[in-house]
């Protein structure tokens, strides 16, 4: 142990000097557990933690906070790792004999993606380390004459990740991995296109960002790598409503804002808002997210941005608070409400001001058919040729069932998806599930947040859906569509369904947890299922279905139509119903903000284009080019 060794100070920021995986920022507590005596704990709020090695080559854990420095090395048989909470930005390290006195190590608010690498960099170096390598004896140790050093860690090679794909499991760490994210090298996981990487950095630089995209451009993808590379302390994350919010691991914005619906005026928003509970949130907001934007009106962005800095005391835009905004005006707008015509949030008064970048991504991955990729895009700007009606056209003879699964009729009206779903249902025998709430009094604001209702009937034979992602390698992912075959014969009785990517599994009970009112959390737990005869256009929202029926006569919104067509992954896979024309429109509004849009994006791009030609001829080194 040591000490003068002061952290960087100021607030912890997303993007760090070093991208190196050994190394981290966040919180420290440090605890020296005793059989005999009370824990020891030390608690360093802005800490580094960085895995190096020592003069003899073990791998050591070195601590580094405001007037502390401490080194724990990592031995045989002595270290245990626990990594449950990683999503959460949370893991733990035991180091010392099993059964004797230990230090632990709290790793806490630390960015996600962050953490999930440091924590695989830890176990291969270990791994690594220990596999036929004899530890140092402590007389070694102590007769030594060479001077101690800390070396930090080489990033992991690709020979590293052969080696450790090569061996099963660490014998001497106990690992937790969270369901569903795998934390061991060797995984294929998507990765970021070059447009979405720009906009991650954009983001980590600390600029007010808003990032929009046609249907299936990998907006929600990209939403949940940014919300992995944030501090969960200080950042919030919401969306304009339940279900999305719920896509995202977060709240809605009105949840997070304390100002009720937000149509009062703003002197009474403001008074709502100084409630101690919604005072204090607005306080420790350093960095707020918002999703499906379009469905947010333009006054309420306006009230939350005077909100923001009437509570904070600041006179910067929304009081200082980093804006990550994300969603497509062109699809659903705000609920017009009195008849009026509903303002977007790109007209607010505090637009131009709030966003330092707007960024539209344009590589379709939902989609590859790129006929129907071109479809899609001639709909979403409110256009209708001729080979746009032929194509849908056609579709209403197309067979879209496979394997007793049927089609999922998206509709326009909640009230048709009920008399659809009930009407279908009733004609099978079968039993109800019903959900377990954490406080049963607050069913109704669950039920707002929660893709899942409090009961569920289900029957043999039941067209479903899943609503949560539990095994992405195997398609089983939100929107999957399946039919219930069975039901368990012993135990809880839970349904077995054959799922349309060839899986047939039992579906067991699965937790969301909300943020309900005044900070508290709630909780229900439910089968991660919902009818599928038919779904609304609303709910549909960053769903990839797998077949498709689409009724679009009773279209009422611009942008709607484009919703539903977009849910489908291809053509082969939708059948549209009584398709006219006219149901196909978009926002005179919205068309001239994308204009407008992709003109500054384009002069953007060429202003760095001759920036960095200037910079070539000049033979200059530049920092970054600022926007």
């Amino acid at each position: 142990a040591g000490a003068g060794i002061a952290a960087p100070s100021g607030p912890m920021r997303p993007a760090e000097d070093s991208e190196l995986d050994g190394r981290i920022r966040c919180t420290v507590a440090v605890e020296h557990l005793g059989a005999a005596a009370a824990p020891n704990r030390r608690l360093l709020r802005d800490a580094w933690v960085t895995l190096g090695r020592n003069e003899f080559r073990e791998l050591v854990l070195q601590v580094t906070g405001p007037g502390c420095l401490q080194n724990f090395p990592l031995r045989q048989n002595e270290m245990r790792l626990f990594t449950r909470f990683v999503k959460d930005g949370k893991s733990s390290i035991r180091l010392g004999p099993v059964g004797s006195d230990c230090v632990q190590l709290l790793l806490s608010n630390c960015p996600p993606d962050r953490l999930r690498r440091f924590v695989q960099t830890l176990r291969i170096k270990f791994e690594a380390t220990q596999h036929g390598r004899r530890p140092v004896a402590e007389r070694t140790r102590l007769l030594s004459s060479l001077p101690r050093t800390f070396d930090t860690v080489s990033p992991v090679q690709a020979r590293d990740l052969q080696q450790a794909k090569a061996r099963e499991a660490l014998a001497n760490v106990t690992a937790t991995p969270t369901k569903g994210q795998a934390l061991l090298c060797g995984s294929r996981k998507p990765t970021l296109s070059q447009e979405q990487s720009r906009v991650l950095n954009a983001v980590l630089s600390g600029k007010n960002v808003f990032f929009t995209g046609s249907a299936g451009t990998g907006k929600s993808y990209l939403l949940k790598k940014i919300v992995a590379s944030f501090p969960p302390n200080g950042t919030y994350v919401t969306a304009s409503t339940g279900v999305a919010a719920c896509q995202i691991g977060g709240i809605t914005l009105h949840a997070f804002a304390g100002i009720g619906s937000g149509k009062a005026p703003l002197h009474q928003c403001l008074e709502l808002a100084q409630r101690p509970g919604v005072r204090q949130q607005w306080l420790n907001c350093r960095c707020l997210i918002i999703d499906e934007i379009s469905m947010v009106e333009g006054d309420l962005f306006d009230k939350l941005e005077a909100v923001a800095r009437d509570v904070r005391k600041c006179e910067d835009p929304f009081g200082g608070i980093q804006l990550i905004i994300c969603g497509d005006f062109l699809q659903l707008p705000p609920v017009a409400k009195d008849h009026k015509q509903p303002k977007f949030c790109f007209q607010a008064k505090s637009w131009r001001k709030c966003i330092h970048l707007n960024m539209e991504l344009t590589e379709v991955r939902r989609q590859t058919d790129k006929e129907f990729i071109s479809l899609l895009n001639t709909v979403r700007l409110g256009r209708c040729t001729e080979e746009v009606t032929r194509l849908l056209t056609q579709t209403v003879m197309q067979k879209v069932e496979r394997n007793g699964i049927l089609a999922t009729r998206l509709c326009t009206h909640k009230d048709d998806v009920e008399f659809t779903n009930t009407k279908q249902l009733q004609q099978l025998s079968g039993k109800y599930h019903t959900a377990v709430d954490s406080d049963p009094m607050l069913a109704k604001t669950l039920d707002a947040q929660c893709p899942v209702k409090s009961m569920i009937e289900l029957k043999e034979g039941a067209q479903v859906m899943l609503t949560k992602n539990l095994d992405v390698s195997q398609g089983l992912v939100n929107g999957a569509r399946g039919v219930v075959i069975g039901f368990e014969t012993e135990g809880k009785g839970l349904p077995k369904v054959r799922f349309l990517c060839g899986v047939t599994n039992i579906i067991g009970l699965e937790r969301w947890v909300f943020k309900g009112p005044a900070g508290i959390h709630l909780s229900r737990q439910q089968l991660p299922l919902k009818l599928a005869w038919a779904i609304s256009i609303h709910k549909s929202q960053g769903m990839s279905l797998d077949c498709a029926e689409v009724s679009l006569a009773r279209v009422f919104e611009s942008g709607q139509a484009y919703v539903a067509l977009s849910r489908a992954r291809s053509l082969a896979s939708l059948r549209v119903l009584d398709f006219e024309a006219k149901v196909v429109r978009a926002n005179p509004c919205v068309l001239r903000f994308y204009k407008e849009l992709k003109r500054d994006q384009f002069l953007n791009q060429a202003s760095l284009h001759s920036y960095i030609h200037a910079d070539k001829e000049n033979e200059i080194v530049k920092g970054t080019f600022t926007d």
